[in-house]
C-alpha cells in the first residue's frame, strides 16, 4: 500500500510541476550539469530538492530512535501520520489559494517521500524500498538470476517469497502511478489527487496497528484458556 502511495504521488508531481517528487537521482544529475556549466543559481533548486528527501529521512529516523522506548507507542505509525498530514494540507492549499510557489511544494512531497523512504527502510531491516523502483529492480534482477543457481542457493521457498513481494511492490508502484494519472487528468482532481493518496496511506497504518492489537488480544486470551 505504501508503494500504490508513493506511485500516486510520483505521478501527481510530475503532472502538476514536472519534476520527480519520489526520488532524487534524477535531481542530482540536473543539479550536476548546472554545475557543470557554471549555472550555480539555477542549481540550486535541484540541491534543495535533494537536501528535502534527505532531511524527511532524517526526521522519520529521528522520530522512530527517540519514541523507540516507549513500548506503548508504534513509532512507525507517527512518521506516516505526519506524511498524511502533509499531502493533506498540500491537496487543501492547492484546492483554496492558487499555487504560485511550486517548487516549495515539490520539496513538501520530497520530504513526504522521504520520511516514508526512511521508515519503511527501518520496519524492514534495509530489505525494503518503496519511493522508486531502482533498488526495486536490481534486486530482483539479482535474486531472479539465483533461481538458476539451486546449489548455490538453496532455499528456494525463501527466494521465491521475496521475488514475489518484489513484483508486489512494484506492481502496486505501478497500480498507483495508473490510479494518479486517472484521477489527475480524467477525473480533473488534480493536487486533490493527493488527498487519495493520504486517505489509504491512514487506513493502512491504522489498519495494521489494529491487526497486531487484535492478534495480540487474542494470544492473550487463549494464553489465559490454556492455564485455565
Amino acid at each position: 500500500m505504501l508503494s500504490f502511495v508513493a506511485g500516486i504521488v510520483n505521478v501527481t508531481g510530475f503532472l502538476a510541476f514536472k519534476q520527480l517528487t519520489t526520488n532524487v537521482t534524477g535531481h542530482f544529475a540536473l543539479f550536476i550539469n548546472d554545475v557543470a556549466n557554471l549555472d550555480f543559481w539555477r542549481g540550486t533548486i535541484y540541491f534543495i530538492y535533494i537536501l528535502s528527501f534527505f532531511l524527511g529521512s532524517f526526521f522519520a529516523s529521528l522520530l522512530i530512535e527517540k519514541f523507540r522506548e516507549n513500548r506503548r507507542l508504534n513509532v512507525f505509525v507517527l512518521p506516516g501520520i505526519i506524511e498524511s498530514l502533509l499531502l493533506i494540507a498540500i491537496a487543501m492549499y492547492a484546492h483554496f489559494v492558487e499555487v504560485q510557489r511550486a517548487d516549495l511544494i515539490a520539496c513538501l512531497l520530497l520530504f513526504a517521500m522521504g520520511m516514508q523512504n526512511s521508515y519503511v527502510t527501518k520496519i524492514s531491516k534495509a530489505i525494503i524500498r518503496t519511493t522508486h523502483l531502482t533498488g526495486l529492480f536490481t534486486d530482483l534482477g539479482i535474486e531472479i538470476s539465483q533461481l538458476f543457481f539451486p546449489k548455490v542457493y538453496p532455499h528456494k521457498v525463501k527466494l521465491h517469497a521475496t521475488i514475489k513481494l518484489r513484483i508486489f511492490i512494484i506492481s502496486f508502484f505501478f497500480g498507483g502511478g495508473l490510479a494518479g494519472g486517472f484521477f489527475y487528468s480524467k477525473l480533473q482532481m488534480e493536487l486533490n489527487t493527493l488527498l487519495i493518496a493520504a486517505m489509504i496511506l491512514l487506513v493502512s497504518l491504522f489498519y495494521d496497528d489494529f491487526r497486531y492489537r487484535l492478534l495480540k488480544a487474542k494470544r492473550k486470551f487463549s494464553k489465559r484458556d490454556s492455564f485455565t
